[in-house]
């Protein structure tokens, strides 16, 4: 199985900009080289022609006298320059020399022994390249001195040849340097340029399903990844419309919901005391309670920024207080734990009350109807309502929580009460876990920011 790693587009564009630089400094010499063989600027200064030619021409033969190789070049050389004339020698006497040398050079001749290299130019105050010039220089039958004139051209073919010397000792450590410096600086630079589109990275990751109308910043974002942040955008709003839209629908419809329910509660209780009307008055409190926990869903939207100061032991008792009743005639004990007089958060106390509520009614409807249903109260900020019937199983303890699903099918309750209870603690900034009890059973743990 293989690993495809993601793309770096810092490094990408450091590899790219470096790979162009080393292409555009490569164009830019060959065109400079081009320009002025085009020109005719390198063959009119050039005066190194005729020797390159002979240098490349000389050799030796089986006795180890000098002659010359015939190529190419040399034809072309002695076409280009009927009145060609050199001499070549070696520092062990060899000598070779073809056409004659003028007579304003002869003087010269005599003096090769001395002269290392020289250029010999008789039209003083021009800038055209001189008449004649002796050098020494290595060549394939040794190192030799030359002297001859100075008609011959620079070879394009020759040019071409001296190319790869040319890249590799001038073109390349200028690349090489060029590249470092983009190595260092377009890293800064990139990113630099990408800050807004990191600030605007971080602000999608912040982004919360109790946070509405967020958008992520454009300051700084690049024009070209300006329209992916505006398509974001775009889906936020969107997003955000419509979960107004299911929000109203909720509230409109618990609305409507507790309308009929009280006009069935009122009629109900005109009807004569019998087992129907007691099961039939079970079910609109279920229905009663059901347009509650809707309402209560849509009444905190989620805000936390009306919270005050509450007091976890006087709601939790507050709690005890009202569901005791209901609880004794399930046939359960109650016991109430606090382990201060006051345990103090932040939140909103009819929330927090709703939350406990329903933690206690789960545990008067699933506790096996025995046993004792305790409410302790801890710090630094927990809540724990426990019970002593069969618990919740492992493997069920996260989908619990999830809307409308019930642990038992047979079960009258709508699913919305554990629901409720973990979006509660979720505003609050807290949590809601499942164990199991110290005596069997569950126990329900909500625990608040301290």
């Amino acid at each position: 199985m293989s690993l495809v790693w993601p793309r770096s587009l810092k490094w990408s564009l450091v590899l790219r900009i470096a790979i162009l630089q080393c292409v555009m400094l490569t164009l830019i010499i060959a065109g400079i080289i081009g320009a002025m063989l085009a020109t005719g600027i390198i063959p009119h200064d050039y005066e190194d022609g005729t020797m390159d030619v002979l240098a490349d021409a000389v050799t030796r033969d089986a006795n180890g006298a000098l002659v010359l190789k015939e190529n190419s070049d040399l034809a072309k050389l002695r076409s280009d320059v009927p009145d060609l004339w050199f001499i070549i020698r070696d520092k062990q006497g060899h000598r070779l020399q073809e056409g004659t040398v003028p007579a304003a050079y002869q003087p010269f001749v005599g003096l090769l022994d001395n002269i290392s290299d020289a250029r010999i130019d008789l039209a003083i105050g021009e800038a055209a390249p001189p008449g004649g010039k002796i050098r020494w220089t290595d060549t394939a039958a040794g190192n030799v001195q030359i002297m001859s004139g100075t008609k011959g051209k620079l070879a394009l073919l020759r040019v071409l040849g001296q190319a790869p010397n040319l890249f590799l000792w001038g073109i390349m450590p200028l690349a090489g340097l060029m590249a470092l410096a983009t190595l260092f600086a377009t890293p800064w630079v990139v990113r630099g340029a990408l800050s807004g589109l990191g600030r605007a990275a971080k602000a999608a990751g912040q982004i919360e399903i109790d946070k509405r109308g967020v958008q992520l910043p454009l300051d700084g974002v690049p024009k070209e990844v300006t329209p992916l942040v505006d398509a974001v955008n775009a889906a936020l709003s969107r997003l955000d419309a419509g979960y107004a839209r299911h929000k109203r629908f909720l509230t409109d419809a618990a609305h409507e919901l507790r309308t009929p329910v009280a006009i069935l509660n009122t009629r109900l209780a005109a009807l004569p005391a019998t087992p129907e009307r007691a099961r039939l008055l079970q079910d609109a409190a279920r229905l009663s309670t059901l347009a509650d926990q809707l309402l209560d869903l849509q009444r905190l939207d989620r805000q936390a920024e009306h919270f005050g100061p509450v007091d976890l032991v006087a709601i939790a008792r507050n709690v005890v207080i009202d569901l005791a009743p209901m609880a004794f005639a399930a046939g359960y004990e109650m016991s109430f734990e606090p382990a201060r007089e006051k345990l103090i958060v932040r939140g909103d106390r009819t929330a927090i009350e709703r939350a406990v509520t329903n933690l206690v009614q789960n545990a008067i409807d699933h506790g096996g109807k025995a046993g004792r249903i305790t409410i302790s109260v801890s710090p630094p900020a927990v809540i724990e309502v426990l019970d002593e019937g069969g618990g919740v199983p492992p493997s069920e303890r996260e989908r619990i929580f999830e809307p409308f699903y019930r642990l038992h099918p047979q079960d009258h309750g709508a699913g919305l009460g554990l629901n409720l209870v973990r979006d509660l603690m979720q505003l609050h900034g807290g949590k809601v876990e499942v164990l199991d009890g110290e005596s069997g059973g569950a126990c329900f743990r909500m625990i608040f920011p301290a």
